[in-house]
């Protein structure tokens, strides 16, 4: 029979009994506890007690205040301390509430709180909390892959985990992209490891160039790369990755003097746009859309949630010359209906200025021709 899993242990500090005893009655069936009476006691129980993992603590205490314990915390020598997270009880006095976040408080909540609300708060704190303790372990001496030299798969799980917290507590965004070459395993038969190994140098280093400072660039698995990107919406996150996957679709790299025909295909996850329960299963999700992308024939952006069957977007008029003048003329023409309408305007100027004897009717009427029997596919 497993041994009952310890549950976190929570430092709860306040003057009042009948306050202590209303938290104690909230958390105690997710979290062991600890009382203390005032900032003093609950200093030496902090460094005492190791098992502490989140204080919940009232502005106003005797001996030592909030204030003062955020400070002896926040200055400690042990970093165990350091990166305590401390929750703070907030009063009516606005500037004393901004001066506990100034001095280090991890968040603020009132006393007045719904208790899923609070349970809420506490388990994306401690989860913060042991996400930074481990990244800042790995920073010390980080796994690396040996081909690439970025982070192995582990940091990914660890940056997207505290992206994820990190979006729960701010309310903010967090996006997570993985990408690979198409058909790469039948680019390594071909061509050798040694081809197969700068082909994934090129993307990595692209990457690299590409990413902001505060994302992080790692592997998914050893031939797939993964971005995570904090703060990031949907939207710009599913254009980067257009932009990247159209870049490679006209890259000219050749082996041997022939042309390599590459593409790469991404999957995008996003939170809050997916619901994700864990940062695991966010970072699955991108590498499952990844997955589907290229079963759909590769070269795509896979990122939207009820997307079942992932399309290649319509290239812009620019990009569709490119790919023509690289050969892959194939990839323009599902789109030509599309793009005939952007061209128009310049052939009717070309008729206009030079008298080219254009047929431009025959060019209109072949046009809606295209457009409606697209129209019946889509209602098919």
């Amino acid at each position: 029979m497993a041994e009952p899993t310890e549950r976190p242990r929570i430092l709860i500090v306040d003057e009042s009994r009948m306050a202590r005893a209303a938290l104690i009655k909230r958390v105690r069936e997710h979290y062991s506890f600890r009382e203390e009476v005032n900032g003093e006691s609950a200093w030496q129980a902090l460094v005492l007690d190791h098992s502490i993992q989140l204080v919940i603590c009232s502005l106003s205490l005797p001996l030592l205040d909030g204030d003062g314990l955020l400070v002896r915390v926040r200055a400690s020598r042990l970093a165990r301390l350091r990166q305590m997270p401390v929750l703070m009880i907030a009063g009516d006095n606005q500037e004393a509430n901004q001066r506990a976040r100034q001095l280090g408080a991890s968040d603020l909540v009132s006393r007045s709180i719904e208790s899923s609300e609070l349970l809420a708060r506490i388990a994306t704190l401690i989860d913060l909390a042991q996400v930074e303790s481990e990244l800042a372990e790995q920073a010390a001496s980080p796994a690396q892959h040996a081909l690439t030299g970025l982070p192995t798969r582990q940091h990914i799980e660890l940056q997207t985990a505290n992206a994820l917290a990190q979006s729960l507590r701010l309310e903010a965004p967090a996006s997570i992209l993985v990408m690979g070459f198409d058909r790469f395993d039948a680019l390594r038969a071909e061509h050798g490891d040694d081809l197969a190994g700068k082909l994934q140098q090129k993307l990595a280093s692209i990457l690299a160039q590409k990413v902001r400072k505060e994302d992080t660039l790692g592997h998914y698995s050893d031939s797939e790369l993964a971005v995570v990107s904090p703060g990031t919406p949907y939207p710009a996150c599913e254009a980067f990755a257009n932009r990247l996957r159209e870049a490679f679709a006209v890259a000219h790299i050749a082996v041997h003097g022939q042309r390599l025909a590459l593409s790469v295909s991404v999957g995008v996850a996003n939170t809050p746009v997916d619901r994700a329960a864990s940062a695991t299963s966010l970072l699955a999700l991108a590498g499952e859309r990844l997955k589907t992308a290229r079963q759909a024939g590769g070269n795509r952006v896979l990122a939207c949630v009820d997307q079942a069957q992932p399309e290649v977007p319509v290239p812009r008029l620019g990009h569709a010359i490119d790919l023509i003048r690289a050969g892959h003329a194939a990839a323009v023409i599902p789109h030509l209906a599309h793009l005939s309408r952007e061209i128009l305007p310049f052939l009717e100027l070309l008729e206009r200025e030079w008298k080219l004897g254009l047929p431009l009717a025959d060019i209109r009427e072949r046009m809606l021709d295209r457009e409606h029997e697209f129209q019946d596919t889509r209602q098919a």
